[in-house]
């Protein structure tokens, strides 16, 4: 297998206004390309584009232990030291959570600290640490 490459995702939003500025603000997303109808995003090494659409679609959510996760989300999976410090500067900035800050599976395979939230234009999405980045793709 090659090396790990950057991931490009095309995200709707509702305006171009405030939804940038949550990712480059809060998130410390630095912008790339721009044009009048979307916005290049620099989302640690991965390129996101905000695509400004009138509508955005409703969202199903599953069970995960215990938690009600949005069925449509995405985000990226960090050190634990990036976690945690994405975590406390989310929750400094007042951010509204869908999925406080906290560690799933403890002690079990799979075990990870995460957290969920919306972009200004209702996007969810997750960022998350392994305790053992070994276990990313472990089925057990």
């Amino acid at each position: 297998m090659s090396a790990l490459r950057p991931f490009h995702l095309a995200l709707p939003v509702t305006d171009l206004d405030t939804t940038p500025r949550f990712y480059t603000e809060t998130l410390g997303c630095t912008t790339g390309r721009t044009d009048v109808r979307w916005i290049d995003l620099n989302l640690f090494g991965h390129q996101v584009t905000l695509h400004l659409v009138d509508q955005l679609d409703t969202v199903a959510a599953n069970a995960v232990d215990g938690d009600e996760v949005p069925a449509r989300h995405f985000g990226v999976i960090l050190t634990p030291d990036d976690w945690r410090s994405l975590a406390t500067r989310l929750t400094a900035a007042g951010c509204e959570f869908i999925i406080e800050p906290h560690t799933r599976f403890a002690g079990e395979t799979g075990e990870q600290s995460t957290l969920f939230l919306r972009d200004p234009s209702g996007n969810a999405l997750e960022f998350k640490s392994f305790a053992d980045d070994g276990m990313i793709f472990d089925s057990d």
